[in-house]
């Protein structure tokens, strides 16, 4: 192949990248246009050279020294004849910063046509791999920073949306009185370069940078003007721990993490109290239905549990085995365990998190993986399984909810399920991974796909170590479910220190915004927008038909009204007017003076009071019979009426909006924004008030942004779901 022996050649040679000519070669073997070109010894060589190309012509001096041509003055571009040819290699010959280099040859060939010039780049990403980048062309491309990144393989969708995401694509559309230009071939060469047999793609292994900078597009041609390819580091020799488990359904192989009927716990002592031992005791608290088996070399009884001196001793299989022991004394006790553990948990640090413990770690995954175990962490708190019984922290909610969730943070996830709990959140599971030696966000991600208890998945994530399975398996068709990525250690990153353009351009950061653009996924940034979208997720049925745009505003307080329609335009979404036929019925209710009956619809407390309360029911059945709208964001000032006589909007504002749902199923979405000025006795009537709505399936919210912020990421999904079902 090509491309194989020209990294070949190049590392014989001592160089890091690959000469224009190569690359361009090697473009020209994958189907894309190049210049027609000679390479030149001399100055009178290359005015022979050029008398058999057609002119005007460019020249570029050739040298492993030199990467970029135009920061030295060794590209001169718009010759007229042979003569000036040799005229130019001449000047750069003298040139200071080319003078003192090695000199390979002189490049002459043909000028490519006038047109726009874009911007081709290819990088290795560290976590997700091949990605592919657009950009303005030319010597600004870092300057401007107008570019759109995506994972490779691309689709065809993926590179017209790279097309339209940058602005120099509006070129296309025709711009100054010129006519629209069809970005179809611009297309074909983005699907060559980055495609599933892009050159790119399938060469990332040889090739770790590339730019084509410029490329010239034109009304009837696609031109690469200029190749450069950074040579990958040749593979060194490592091991990777491949699952060897039988190919057998996912929820088969991971029901015993989630629903164990077996747990083996070591680390606990009949005579101190460990954190194994408190383990112990939060399962049977919990209500763990199976059975308990401690595990001590010379104790026999444990939290009143029968003990047994090692794992192989148990008379059964261990589903799960809870592990928090010294970490150089646990590969050889997994070794010892005889294929008698299916999943073990292990709590104890001391591993790849400190340099000391790399070994371990890589030693416990391989005598596990030899019994057939597979291994949860090391260095993190577990599996909380409502189904199973299963959990880590106290007092944690033990119905069987409908989100499930993944963490690289112990710490965090438990501020996730104990404020999930408060926000309404239901689990179908949580399952921190910490150091994710064996186990990983994408096993779980494959489960939480499959299992009939999970309707949406959050995963907070730091890094990724196998992105590319990763990016794979949330782009295939399994992916049915939404997922929102709660993404931390980003801040640091700063942009790689490259070669290349797209080296530059891209970073961490960035490769995660394209991963959120090519699957059903949102990235957010706070525990509370992670809890806020999950909140909805686990109310809204996703409408990929009718995607979340239009929203009726409608609740006591005109300031909260005209500040919340700000903040829903700035997230895209759109507080219009009511139709004629909306306002009309309104009107007739004939509610009190300053009530607002357009969109906001501003209800006083007065207003709200009418008809012993049922008056909002009355607003919410007219809105969702004759408006267009696809959500209603309702908001209530609780320290407005809450105490105050005895009418209570609240309770019958959500057996309205039970009703109204019912009689108009997938109409709008409904969201519920009850705000408090703090007080004891209104966040405990909050409290209640959270609980009845999330049993009338209404997710509650402390302030509108909030509410606003849930409904922009359920827009998005459902845009993005509508693209992939047309």
């Amino acid at each position: 192949m090509l491309i194989s022996k020209a990294v070949e050649a190049a590392r014989a040679a001592g160089r890091s990248f690959l000469s224009e000519p190569e690359g361009k070669s090697i473009l020209a073997a994958a189907g894309i246009d190049t210049p027609k070109f000679s390479i030149a010894s001399s100055e009178d060589h290359a005015r022979s050279l050029a008398r058999e190309l057609r002119p005007p012509f460019a020249v570029k001096v050739i040298s492993p020294d030199v990467v970029h041509k135009s920061d030295v003055g060794g590209v001169i571009t718009g010759l007229p004849d042979s003569d000036a040819v040799g005229e130019a290699i001449k000047k750069m010959a003298a040139a200071p910063q080319i003078k003192t280099t090695t000199i390979d040859g002189w490049l002459v060939e043909e000028m490519a046509p006038n047109g726009y010039e874009f911007a081709i780049g290819g990088v290795n990403d560290p976590s997700f791999g091949p990605m592919i980048l657009l950009a303005v062309g030319g010597i600004f491309i870092e300057v401007l920073e107008d570019i759109a990144l995506r994972i490779c393989p691309i689709t065809e969708m993926d590179a017209r949306e790279m097309i339209s995401e940058i602005k120099f694509g509006k070129i296309f559309d025709g711009v100054r009185g010129r006519e629209p230009i069809d970005p179809r071939q611009l297309v074909e060469i983005m699907l060559l370069f980055g495609g599933v047999n892009g050159l790119f793609y399938r060469n990332a292994n040889l090739i770790s940078e590339a730019d084509v900078n410029p490329l010239i597009v034109s009304e009837d041609r696609v031109v690469a003007v200029d190749a450069r390819f950074i040579i990958s580091e040749e593979s060194s020799d490592c091991t990777t721990l491949e699952n060897s488990e039988p190919n057998h359904s996912i929820i088969s192989r991971f029901q015993p993490l989630f629903e164990p009927k077996t747990v083996a716990v070591l680390g606990a002592s009949s005579k101190s109290k460990t954190i194994a031992n408190t383990f112990i005791r939060r399962l049977k608290n919990f209500g763990y239905p199976g059975k308990i088996y401690p595990i001590h070399p010379t104790v026999n009884e444990i939290e009143g549990l029968n003990a047994f001196p090692d794992l192989r001793s148990i008379p059964e299989v261990i589903d799960y085995a809870y592990i928090a022991i010294r970490a150089d004394l646990i590969p050889d006790i997994l070794a010892d365990s005889g294929s008698n553990v299916r999943f073990a948990q292990v709590i104890s640090a001391g591993f790849a998190e400190t340099t000391q413990g790399v070994d371990f770690q890589l030693d416990l995954v391989n005598k596990a993986r030899q019994n057939k175990t597979r291994v949860l962490g090391p260095n993190c708190l577990g599996t909380y399984s409502p189904r199973g019984g299963l959990t880590f922290p106290a007092d944690a909610p033990k119905e069987l909810g409908s989100i499930g969730v993944v963490s690289q943070s112990g710490g965090l996830s438990t501020d996730i399920i104990k404020r999930g709990e408060w926000r309404g959140l239901r689990f179908s599971g949580l399952v921190t991974i910490g150091n994710s030696a064996d186990v990983s966000p994408v096993d779980l991600v494959e489960f939480y796909f499959a299992d009939p208890h999970t309707r949406a998945i959050g995963l907070y994530i730091e890094d990724i170590k196998d992105g590319p399975r990763f990016s794979s398996i949330l782009r295939s068709k399994s992916a049915t479910k939404p997922v929102v990525i709660l993404l931390g250690g980003q801040s640091s990153q700063g942009k790689l220190a490259a070669a290349s353009h797209t080296g530059a351009l891209a970073t961490n950061y960035e490769a995660w915004q394209a991963l959120e653009k090519q699957s059903n996924v949102v990235i957010v940034t706070t525990i509370n927008a992670f809890i806020d979208v999950l909140l909805a997720l686990q109310h809204f049925d996703l409408r990929p038909g009718q995607p979340t745009h239009n929203v009726a505003l409608f609740g006591n307080g005109g300031g909260t009204s005209v500040l919340g329609a700000d903040i829903f335009a700035d997230l895209g979404l759109n507080v219009s007017p009511f139709n004629t036929a909306t306002i009309a019925r309104l009107d007739a209710l004939h509610l009190p003076p300053g009530t607002s009956i357009s969109n906001p619809v501003d209800t006083p407390v007065k207003t709200l009071q009418e008809k012993d309360g049922w008056i909002a029911g009355e607003i919410l059945d007219i809105i969702y019979g004759y408006g267009q709208q696809d959500a209603v964001a309702m908001h209530l000032n609780l320290a407005s009426f809450v105490g105050r006589g005895g009418v209570d909007p609240v309770n019958n504002l959500l057996e309205i909006v039970e009703k109204v749902q019912q009689e108009h199923p997938g109409k709008a979405h409904f969201g519920l924004a009850l705000r408090t000025d703090g007080s004891p006795g209104l966040d405990d009537a909050k409290r209640g008030y959270r609980e009845r709505a999330r049993l009338a399936n209404v997710p509650v919210y402390d302030e509108i942004p909030e509410l606003a912020l849930a409904l922009s990421a359920i827009s998005k999904l459902e845009r993005k779901l509508s693209k992939s079902v047309m």
